[in-house]
């Protein structure tokens, strides 16, 4: 059973009134045994002994009433009793108090080093109750801040260096044709063009995912047949796929498929989604996009798109970190193979803001599958926000 700081609180309060009625108990016994010693010295006389038994009882029954009034009372207990117990309080209520306070002054001066920046402070957990799960809770709080601050600066070096690539191979362009004075060929001005459009998309792709984790992406959702934008989807990177020497197939088992949806967004995920298989399959390879209607998962009904490759695959390991922006899977996969890293991350936000989620299965050297789930069914009910 899980002890909570109410019941700590209740068994101290019931020693306390254990210690009080044992303590009293033998303080009455100490005091009522006085009284009789005193009697014995001060009233078995001869008159006493002489009187009848019902007047020895009587004498006793008024010495005892007469010393045990109130003022009498008052006046042992100020001296003696009094004094015990207000001790007693005292040390009970000092123990008390630091074994309620004393998880607090730890918490305390754990936010404290929290406010001045140390972010690496952990509470220790030594119980189970509300103190144990505040403790707990602040760890866990720090742990994700810990853990947003290292996204923050990868974020920051990241974005700094994907910048720093189009804009130095423009300056060197710039400051050779500067320097030499030559004529500036077209060649070099498509090159410089080049980067100026990979600047603009990156800056752009970060525009858009700023705005989708802000939740302030704004989604033109309509009814959507999702079987026949796919297939025009496919129709327009099957051009890229066949230079790669690439295969690439549509398959639906229905038509239409229709779901609500934004679909300048949602045509720009499955667009990412092929690009990045066609980046990652080696030529001779195959790339499959199937479309599934009314597929039930988690007591919900969706629409499911899969693209299929024969590529190099991912490990278990990176699967967790597929969607975080700039994460690129192996140190080889380098931006000179293409992308910003930001395509998987805008995929995956895009499809969450239309009420969906995106499943990955990879196996190293044998090909990935993302399939896409977008809420189906009655699209007036759709969750597309």
């Amino acid at each position: 059973m899980k002890i909570t700081v109410r019941m700590k609180i209740f068994a101290c309060m019931g020693l306390l009134v254990f210690i009080v009625s044992i303590t009293f108990s033998l303080t009455t016994q100490m005091y009522t045994a006085g009284l009789i010693d005193q009697f014995q010295r001060e009233q078995i006389d001869a008159n006493y002994l002489s009187a009848t038994p019902e007047e020895q009882i009587e004498i006793f029954k008024s010495y005892f009433l007469d010393k045990t009034r109130l003022d009498e009372l008052l006046q042992v207990t100020n001296g003696v009793r009094l004094s015990f117990f207000v001790a007693i309080g005292l040390i009970f209520s000092f123990w008390i108090s630091g074994v309620l306070t004393l998880p607090l002054k730890k918490l305390i001066s754990a936010i404290e080093r929290v406010s001045q920046g140390d972010l690496n402070v952990k509470v220790p957990v030594n119980s189970k109750d509300e103190y144990g799960k505040v403790a707990q809770t602040f760890n866990d709080m720090t742990l994700r801040l810990r853990e947003a601050e290292d996204a923050r600066r990868r974020l920051v070096a990241d974005v700094a260096h994907e910048l720093r690539t189009p804009l130095s191979i423009m300056q060197l362009k710039l400051e050779n044709a500067q320097q030499t004075g030559r004529y500036v060929p077209p060649e070099m001005l498509l090159r410089l063009h080049d980067e100026v459009i990979r600047l603009g998309l990156l800056v752009e792709d970060l525009h858009v995912l700023s705005l989708v984790e802000a939740g302030r992406l704004a989604l033109d959702c309509k009814p959507l047949d999702l079987s026949a934008r796919l297939e025009q989807v496919v129709d327009d990177v099957k051009m890229e796929a066949e230079e790669n020497g690439l295969e690439m197939r549509f398959y639906s088992n229905t038509r239409p498929v229709t779901v609500m949806a934004d679909a300048r967004r949602i045509t720009q995920v499955f667009i990412n989604l092929l690009t990045n298989a066609i980046r990652y399959t080696p030529e001779g390879g195959m790339i499959s996009v199937v479309i599934e209607d009314k597929v039930l998962d988690r007591n919900a009904v969706y629409s499911c798109v899969s693209v299929i490759d024969t590529g190099i695959g991912i490990p278990d390991e990176e699967l967790a970190h597929l969607f975080d922006r700039f994460y690129r899977v192996e140190k080889a996969r380098s931006r000179h193979t293409g992308g910003t890293g930001l395509g998987l991350s805008i995929a995956h936000h895009f499809v969450r803001a239309h009420g969906g989620f995106i499943r990955v299965m990879s196996e190293p050297d044998e090909g990935t599958t993302f399939t896409v789930y977008l809420p189906s069914g009655n699209f007036q009910l759709s969750t597309c926000k």
